[in-house]
């Protein structure tokens, strides 16, 4: 399965060509390496689900491209949409040999990896917004430009699908809070020199926290994801299950990964899930 080089088409577009899958599989398919396939393709409903679905007859390290998804999902049954060829879309399936209850901290692996490997090969600020959102900074507005869905698939694996907007144009932009590497002034925009960057960097975050048993503290993980995380020492809501609202401070990640809000009785809440909100001072 691989894009079709070249192809026209309805979304034909000279600044975003085609993912060179045969040149991925040869930089990232290695003996040693975590990744063990990659599949590129045209367009798909989601690559979470199509991994998900064959989870159990793959091994760790599957890695599904999409050059556009027509049911991408964000979390809370968000969609995602962009052009085809805008942006990376893309599942990976992970079966960490960690004990389960440490898993919860693999979206916020995946966004550290990811928000490492995009500073250094796109030359764009990064940041996190907790727990699974990559910004940037467009004319000095945060912006949101990629999103993180962890999700369980089969007897003893997690599909984590990242999506980034790389050229999305102001025009093209979902919803005004959007962003993308392009609207940041990245130095590069190349899919390919991007990908790469990104799955060698969840590869190396990936391999640290399970040679660490996911200790998030003794694989540095907790320490890197606070220190890019935008939402720590910031005033939030959280709006949590059950229609319950939290307003406070963030002032720390707890061991499991949970964003510790300091309220303003002044006692303390680890929030878990829920969808978080910036509030401006």
């Amino acid at each position: 399965m691989t894009s079709s080089q070249g192809s026209g088409g309805p979304w034909s577009d000279l600044d975003r060509p085609p993912l060179n899958a045969t040149a991925l599989r040869r930089a990232l398919v290695l003996p040693d390496g975590l990744w063990t396939s990659l599949d590129v393709v045209d367009t798909t409903g989601s690559t979470n689900s199509d991994l998900t679905a064959r989870a159990d007859e793959l091994p760790e390290g599957a890695v599904l491209v999409a050059e556009e998804q027509t049911s991408g999902r964000g979390r809370l049954d968000r969609t995602w949409t962009a052009p085809a060829r805008s942006g990376l879309f893309l599942s990976v399936l992970l079966k960490p040999d960690v004990p389960v209850e440490r898993w919860g901290w693999l979206p916020l692996l995946t966004g550290v990896a990811a928000a490492t490997a995009l500073a250094k090969a796109a030359g764009v600020d990064m940041s996190l917004k907790w727990p699974n959102d990559l910004l940037v900074s467009v004319a000095g507005e945060e912006r949101k430009t990629g999103g993180i869905l962890a999700e369980r698939a089969g007897a003893d694996g997690v599909v984590i699908g990242l999506g980034i907007n790389v050229t999305l144009r102001e025009d093209e932009l979902p919803v005004p809070a959007a962003g993308s590497l392009l609207l940041a002034n990245a130095v590069s925009t190349d899919r390919d020199t991007l990908l790469r960057a990104v799955l060698r960097s969840l590869a190396q975050w990936y391999g640290d926290w399970v040679r660490a048993g996911g200790d998030p503290e003794a694989s540095g993980l907790q320490a890197a994801y606070a220190a890019g995380c935008a939402t720590l020492g910031r005033r939030v809501r959280a709006d949590l299950p059950g229609e319950r609202m939290l307003e406070g401070e963030a002032v720390a990640l707890d061991g499991d990964g949970r964003l510790v809000v300091a309220t303003e009785g002044g006692g303390t809440e680890a929030v878990g899930a829920g969808d978080i909100v910036h509030l401006r001072t």
